[in-house]
């Protein structure tokens, strides 16, 4: 960061160290449901984006090591079947690199962070609706990336009538 970035950040920050002190005292109302809702898409969105990548990552790349690696090594389906597992763990560490991405694309696209005090923020309603966003929004992620399946019927029955 340059000098002035810095100084407006710690300045920002001093602000909100000030804020949470005064809050201290303060008894605080648990989020709305409205809060709850942002909160909850504001988890899920960047997570269906990386589900998405990952998933359709993982079957593209997995299929054709599969398919050239294994007729050309002459090994049965199961040994593929074990390399294309091997490779879909390499790859998911790989990917969840992604998920920085992801997050950044969909603050571009005016996702906006949740207006919660650092108390409601911490409080078991607002990180269970996070971690329901975040499960809810792979699910529906690695679902939709499932759509490399649609090509790969016809190739994976051809290579079982092969052995």
């Amino acid at each position: 960061l340059h000098s002035t970035e810095r100084s407006c950040l710690l300045r920002e920050l001093h602000r909100f160290e000030s804020i949470a002190i005064a809050q201290e005292k303060l008894e605080v109302a648990p989020p709305s449901p409205g809060q709850l809702r942002h909160v909850f898409f504001h988890n899920a969105l960047p997570f269906v984006g990386f589900g998405f990548l990952d998933n359709a990552i993982m079957i593209a790349a997995g299929t054709q090591i599969e398919l050239s690696i294994g007729v050309v090594l002459g090994i049965s389906t199961m040994a593929g079947k074990y390399c294309r597992v091997r490779n879909c763990l390499f790859l998911f560490s790989r990917s969840s690199s992604l998920a920085g991405y992801v997050e950044a694309l969909a603050s571009r696209l005016g996702l906006s962070i949740p207006d919660l005090t650092p108390k409601q923020a911490d409080m078991w309603q607002t990180r269970l609706s996070a971690h329901l966003g975040k499960a809810i929004g792979v699910t529906i992620g690695c679902i939709l990336g499932m759509f490399p399946l649609l090509f790969f019927g016809d190739e994976e029955e051809k290579l079982e009538e092969k052995n």
